[in-house]
C-alpha cells in the first residue's frame, strides 16, 4: 500500500519520490509535468503494484533506515534482512557545474552496495507510460536495457548482470553495483568512472550551495533541508516553480479533491522565492523573474492567470485518468488543472512583489 513517508531527489529538471524501502514510487519524465513513468504511488491499495516502480527487494526483509547525506539531495536507504545482513542504496539526480553551466540531465543514479554480510536481492525496474496504461518494449545491449515506447525511451546502463535485471532473478549481492536510468544515450566513459564522478560532483554542489545559506542559529538542519526541498521544486529551464511534484494526492480522505499541482501558481511561487531569498539563495529568484517577464509579455489585455505551466503553457486542460486508481484507491487521478480559468486578482500583487526585489537588491545585476 502507498505511503506518504517519502524521500525526494531531483535536480531542478525533474524529481523522484522514494519510499522507506527504497522504492521509487513517483517520477515524471522528462520534466515535472511529464508522464509518470514510475507511478505506483497512485496505483491503489491492492497490495504489491505490478508496474510503475524501481526497487531493490531484499529476501526476508526485516527493517529499513533512511536519511539524506548531510546538506545534500542524495538519499541513503539501508535495508536489513532477518539474519542481520544489510545493503545500502544511494539515490540522486546529477546536478553540478560543467562548462560554466549547471548540468542537470534527465538521469536517476542508483548505487547499491552490501554493508553487512551478503544479502540476497532482486532488482526490479518496471517503468510504464501514458499514466500506467502502456508497458514498454524491452531491448537489451551488453550493458544496458532500453525501455521503448513511442513517446519516450529510457535506458538503464548498469554493471549488474543484465539477465538478472530483465528476468528479476534473485542473487547474492557480493559487490557494489550501479544503475543509471535516463535518456537513451550511451555513456562516454565506463559506468563506474561516470557514476563516481557524478556522485562526487553532485555531493560537492549541494554542500557548496548549502554553505552560503544565511541560516538562523536555531533549527539549522530543518531550515537547510527545507531550502534544498524548495530548490528541487524549481524548473530552471524556464524559472517556473511547481507547487508540488505530484498530482491527485487527496486533500482529505475520500474527498475527491485531488488536483494536479505540477504547475506554477504565481502566489505560491512568490512565497518560495521570498523564503529562499531571505536565506541568501537569490539565483532562484532571478530565474523566477525571467519567468514572470515572460508571463507578463504573453498576457492578453493585462490579464494574469493564477497558474501557468512550467514552460508558460496557458491552457492546462483538466482530464481524469482512468488507468490509475489513485492514492490508496482514493481517486480520481487528474492531469491538468482547470484553475487556469479562474479569476484570482491577488496574482497581480504577487507578480509586483516578486519583481520589486529587482529594483532595490544590490546583489542583483
Amino acid at each position: 500500500m502507498s505511503d506518504l513517508d517519502l524521500g525526494v531527489i531531483g535536480n531542478s529538471s525533474f524529481g523522484a519520490l522514494i519510499d522507506r524501502k527504497g522504492r521509487v514510487v513517483w517520477c515524471c519524465l522528462p520534466r515535472f509535468d511529464g508522464d509518470p513513468v514510475f507511478c505506483s504511488l497512485l496505483q491503489g491499495n491492492t497490495g504489491e503494484p505490478e508496474q510503475g516502480f524501481f526497487d531493490v527487494v531484499v529476501q526476508n526483509f526485516a527493517r529499513s533506515e533512511q536519511h539524506y547525506l548531510h546538506n545534500t539531495a542524495i538519499l541513503i536507504t539501508t535495508l536489513y534482512d532477518a539474519d542481520g545482513a544489510a545493503l545500502e542504496i544511494a539515490d540522486f539526480a546529477p546536478r553540478f557545474k560543467r562548462l560554466d553551466r549547471v548540468f542537470r540531465p534527465m538521469m536517476l543514479v542508483r548505487h547499491v552496495r552490501p554493508v553487512i554480510g551478503h544479502p540476497r536481492v532482486t532488482l526490479r525496474l518496471r517503468p510504464t507510460y501514458d499514466y500506467g496504461a502502456e508497458r514498454p518494449q524491452l531491448t537489451r545491449g551488453s550493458n544496458h536495457i532500453r525501455y521503448v515506447a513511442p513517446q519516450l525511451t529510457l535506458r538503464c546502463t548498469t554493471d549488474a548482470p543484465i539477465t538478472y535485471l530483465i528476468d528479476e532473478v534473485p542473487f547474492v549481492l557480493e559487490e557494489p553495483l550501479t544503475m543509471m536510468v535516463g535518456a537513451d544515450e550511451s555513456l562516454t566513459s565506463p559506468i563506474n568512472n561516470t557514476s563516481r564522478e557524478f556522485f562526487k560532483r553532485t555531493l560537492d554542489y549541494w554542500r557548496e550551495w548549502a554553505r552560503y545559506l544565511a541560516v538562523p542559529f536555531e533549527w539549522q538542519e530543518a531550515v537547510i533541508r527545507a531550502a534544498i526541498t524548495l530548490k528541487l521544486c524549481s524548473f530552471e529551464e524556464s524559472g517556473g516553480i511547481i507547487a508540488a511534484m505530484t498530482t491527485s494526492i487527496p486533500e482529505a480522505a475520500d474527498s475527491g479533491r485531488n488536483w494536479d499541482y505540477r504547475y506554477c501558481w504565481l502566489r505560491d511561487a512568490y512565497f518560495v522565492v521570498k523564503a529562499l531569498n531571505r536565506l541568501g539563495a537569490t539565483r532562484t529568484m532571478e530565474e523566477y523573474l525571467h519567468y514572470i517577464v515572460n508571463v507578463v509579455a504573453g498576457s492578453e489585455n493585462g490579464h494574469f492567470q493564477p497558474v501557468y505551466g512550467i514552460t508558460l503553457d496557458k491552457r492546462l486542460i483538466e482530464e481524469t485518468v482512468s488507468t490509475l486508481a489513485g492514492y490508496r484507491s482514493m481517486g480520481p487521478v487528474r492531469r491538468g488543472n482547470q484553475a487556469y480559468e479562474h479569476i484570482q486578482n491577488d496574482g497581480y500583487g504577487n507578480v509586483i512583489l516578486a519583481a520589486t526585489q529587482a529594483f532595490f537588491d544590490e546583489r542583483l545585476t
